[in-house]
């Protein structure tokens, strides 16, 4: 393993962040590293600069707005898992950043830091379009239905900044996942909201970003049981295929993880 050098700056706040990112040609930001530095090591990003968000304040929080509840984006894991504010207003997200990774990911990964590198596999994502969410940037809000627009790719312009997420807070939520045994990583998880009638359901892992699994949310809204989504049927086309799973098996799962979020939505 042969490391690129790199120049390593601290910003201090969001304008400096900027800043920086513009003055460089190729930057990327720090957050909590859970997947630039394994990126970096293994030579499959080599960014000239590096500029760490750890020490701008105000991006670290977990606080309830009326029925919204705002997380901000330097906010890890487990404290979003641990949060007293996110287990009333949102069970089912403490419960999903409780099952991100290992002790050490959840110790260190950040909101902001998944949610901007949208892996298709990771949790967060379902849980911003399943609840409505909107991304706060540095420049402007983003609706979470606009903000994933594919594989590893997102809404954000270069330079921008997420500061926070802005979860809407449904009467009742649940989620669940088939996990990667190794990476925790999920092979299909499902995110369920109910807002008083209005139903979304949201899946990860399964594509190549999260997507809405409207005739789901159509049968849910009917019939808010387990046995409304266990028969649906789910075409495998366009989904992922890998060492993991098949197409045809992540279609499989989606119908049970979404009978299981149910339940927990319903329990």
């Amino acid at each position: 393993m042969y490391p690129s050098p790199f120049r390593f700056a601290r910003a201090n706040s969001i304008d400096e962040a900027e800043k920086l990112f513009v003055a460089s040609n190729d930057a990327k930001f720090l957050s909590g590293g859970m997947t630039l530095i394994p990126t970096m090591k293994l030579r499959l990003a080599t960014p000239e600069d590096v500029i760490d968000l750890n020490a701008i304040e105000g991006l670290a929080f977990v606080r309830r707005n009326g029925d919204t509840l705002e997380i901000g984006a330097r906010t890890r894991h487990a404290d979003v898992a641990q949060s007293s504010e996110t287990r009333s207003a949102l069970p089912a997200l403490a419960y999903l950043a409780s099952m991100i990774g290992d002790p050490s990911v959840r110790h260190r990964g950040t909101l902001g830091g998944s949610v901007a590198n949208n892996d298709p596999a990771a949790d967060y994502p379902s849980a911003i379009v399943a609840l409505n969410a909107q991304v706060k940037t540095s420049q402007r809000e983003i609706a979470g239905d606009e903000f994933f627009t594919g594989m590893f790719e997102t809404a954000l312009e270069e330079g921008e900044i997420i500061t926070s997420a802005a979860f809407q807070i449904p009467s009742r939520a649940g989620y669940s996942k088939f996990p990667n045994p190794a990476s925790r990583y999920a092979v299909v998880g499902v995110f369920v909201a109910d807002f008083d009638g209005t139903i979304r359901v949201a899946v990860t892992g399964a594509g190549p970003r999260v997507f809405r699994q409207e005739e789901m949310e159509t049968a849910l809204s009917k019939n808010f049981t387990p046995a409304a989504v266990k028969n649906i049927n789910i075409s495998p086309e366009g989904l992922n295929s890998d060492l993991h799973a098949s197409a045809e098996y992540r279609a499989h799962l989606i119908n049970i993880m979404a009978a299981r979020a149910v339940e927990a939505a319903l329990s």
